[in-house]
């Protein structure tokens, strides 16, 4: 009989951002937000 075991750690580091990124990623935001409310309201129209 073999017992084969294995063990693994997973480490996870917070990423740190700059001020580009961070713009960046909120202008991504808000134009997701205006196209998903652009699409809500046609789809209410239709």
């Amino acid at each position: 009989m073999t017992l084969n075991i294995l063990f693994f750690s997973i480490t996870i580091k917070k990423r740190k951002t700059n001020l580009q990124d961070a713009a960046k990623h909120e202008m991504v935001d808000k134009l997701y937000e205006e196209h998903r409310d652009r699409q809500m309201s046609i789809h209410q129209f239709m």
